[in-house]
């Protein structure tokens, strides 16, 4: 398959993550016998935020319109009315865009530390309305002062590419104390007393910091190859797309040049991935439009960070050819302090790094294929001492991975089936019975993409993204939770045409399950031509 056909052109999950939201349709539709000028708004399975049943504040952070790589800037004040401590607060973004455009990649910064990163969808020429929800409750410490606001979308608009796009972000502030939680992929813990940004690559940590979380938002984006990573080869392989060691992709933080955290990359697939915008018109694939960060617990390092210095905080992702770009990292770091301590002193007690496992065996023929496995574990151990006695925290890490590629001469046949496993297990033993949260994340991918007679283009692509969850205290379960988000799409059109020639038909389906201590969502969205024909919710 011709890689100019491949690129999306982007430029540039749990009960209380974020959310696009859709008014629930009727259960059937009228099904056009392909797709027209105009389709159902996105929306997807997952479920909205949950809000308390307190008193709300509303304040308008952005407003804008996205015609080139211009960001808006503006300014923020906390609400007025509600305190300064929140039960939740809850962002929300709504836009609108009509005409042609491509995918964009966005973000949106307060007082520096990012609070949101999205994508958006492909617009139909009669225009599309989409909202998108997320809980930013981590980030209430910026959002208790004045800030100044930044926000972009990267786009193009011209004579071809008529589409811009207009959005509206607002937070909604809910009065009271916030409550601990426990969801799909994350600790039970209540809100940090400091969210941090990186100063020239360095960090400083308040030096009563007793636990530290960085957040990376890594993307691998911006049109070329490392949008679709996932896809590459060794260069020994005859593909349009190459990198020096195939596939393999993983998230590293280093502390001071040490190895600090791993993780995989969630391989998102934006609304014009594997060459097909049909697939995603209306049900955009899994994190598409709330890109969640990956998170490493640092609180081992603790000891050495609270020395009142700056050390540096470097990310980098494994697998990218040198002096290749096509990633994004930035870096949030969220601290709890002990209140009662002026110093919280520590120790590095441990630091055992695998070595990394990356083989890519490429076999030539008439369907070329390249197997890949690759796998990676660290495991990192340290103490504090608070004003509540020692605390000692382990964190253990495994990433794995294996795929298959097969493609045909000229690409015309494209297919890939991967499976990415990143399992995490964080142990703190201090006061009490030791805590142990265990998560097992599972990332899935098999697709074809076939270019076949009268240039009719066929895409079958099913994608998972699973998380399983266990707290236990002195090795009892207390908390768990389940998440499993499928997606599965089927659609065809007749490429290198003109818009209103492609003649597309396409279904594509969404379940989004997550159940546990926390509550229970199953809802099964199914569309036909880009109308939505089933909306069932089991729970």
């Amino acid at each position: 398959m011709r890689r100019r056909i491949i690129m999306s052109m982007l430029a540039g999950v749990t009960l209380v993550a974020g959310a696009l939201l859709g008014a629930a349709p009727a259960q059937s539709a009228d099904v056009p016998a392909e797709f027209g000028a105009d389709w159902h708004d996105p929306v997807t399975a997952a479920p909205p935020v949950t809000r308390p049943d307190t008193k709300s504040c509303d304040v308008t952070v952005a407003e804008a319109q996205f015609r080139d790589f211009t960001p808006y800037k503006g300014t923020y004040a906390p609400p007025r009315g509600c305190g300064d401590r929140w039960n939740k607060v809850v962002l929300r973004l709504d836009g609108k865009v009509k005409g042609r455009q491509f995918d964009r990649l966005g973000y949106l910064h307060i007082g520096g530390v990012e609070v949101f990163r999205t994508s958006t969808p492909q617009p139909s020429p009669d225009g599309i309305e989409w909202s998108v929800e997320k809980d930013v409750t981590r980030y209430s410490d910026t959002l208790r002062e004045d800030q100044d606001v930044e926000m972009l979308i990267g786009n193009v608009v011209d004579d071809t590419y008529t589409g811009i796009i207009d959005v509206k972000v607002t937070l909604t502030f809910y009065a009271g104390e916030p409550a601990a939680t426990i969801n799909a992929g994350e600790t039970a813990v209540k809100t940090p007393d400091r969210v941090l940004t990186l100063q020239d690559g360095t960090l400083t940590t308040p030096r009563n910091s007793e636990r530290i979380v960085a957040e990376v938002y890594a993307t691998g984006s911006g049109g070329g190859c490392e949008e679709y990573w996932y896809l590459t080869v060794p260069d020994v392989a005859p593909y349009s797309c190459k990198a020096g060691d195939g596939p393999y992709r993983e998230v590293q933080v280093k502390v001071d040049g040490r190895l600090a955290g791993i993780a995989a990359p969630f391989p998102t697939v934006w609304t014009g991935g594997w060459s097909n915008p049909f697939l995603w018109y209306v049900i955009p694939g899994p994190r598409a439009f709330d890109i969640k960060p990956v998170e490493y617990d640092l609180t081992p390092f603790a000891g050495l960070l609270n020395d009142g210095r700056p050390h540096r905080i470097d990310v980098s992702v494994v697998g990218v050819p040198e002096g290749q770009a096509g990633w994004s990292t930035p870096v949030n770091v969220l601290v709890w302090q002990d209140a009662k301590s002026k110093h919280v002193t520590g120790k590095l007690t441990a630091h055992r790094a695998g070595d990394l496992d990356n083989s890519s065996a490429y076999t030539p023929g008439s369907e070329h294929r390249l197997d890949t496995e690759a796998g990676h574990r660290l495991t990192v151990a340290g103490y504090v001492d608070t004003s509540h006695g020692r605390v000692k925290t382990t964190v253990d890490r495994r990433l794995a991975n294996t795929s298959v590629h097969r493609w045909t001469d000229g690409e015309n046949t494209d297919a890939l089936k991967g499976t990415w496993t990143d399992d995490e297990t964080v142990t703190v033993d201090g006061r009490g019975p030791a805590k142990s949260t265990r998560t097992h994340r599972t990332y899935t991918m098999d697709g074809t993409t076939t270019l076949g007679a009268g240039d009719r283009l066929r895409t079958v692509l099913s994608l998972g993204d699973r998380a399983a969850v266990e707290e236990t205290r002195g090795g009892r379960r207390t908390a768990w939770s389940r998440l499993d988000d499928s997606y599965a799409g089927d659609a065809t059109y007749t490429a290198n045409v003109p818009r209103d020639q492609r003649h597309a038909v396409g279904t594509t389906s969404e379940r989004y399950r997550l159940y546990g201590t926390g509550g229970c969502h199953d809802r099964t969205l199914v569309t036909v031509q880009g109308t939505l024909t089933e909306d069932r919710a089991a729970c």
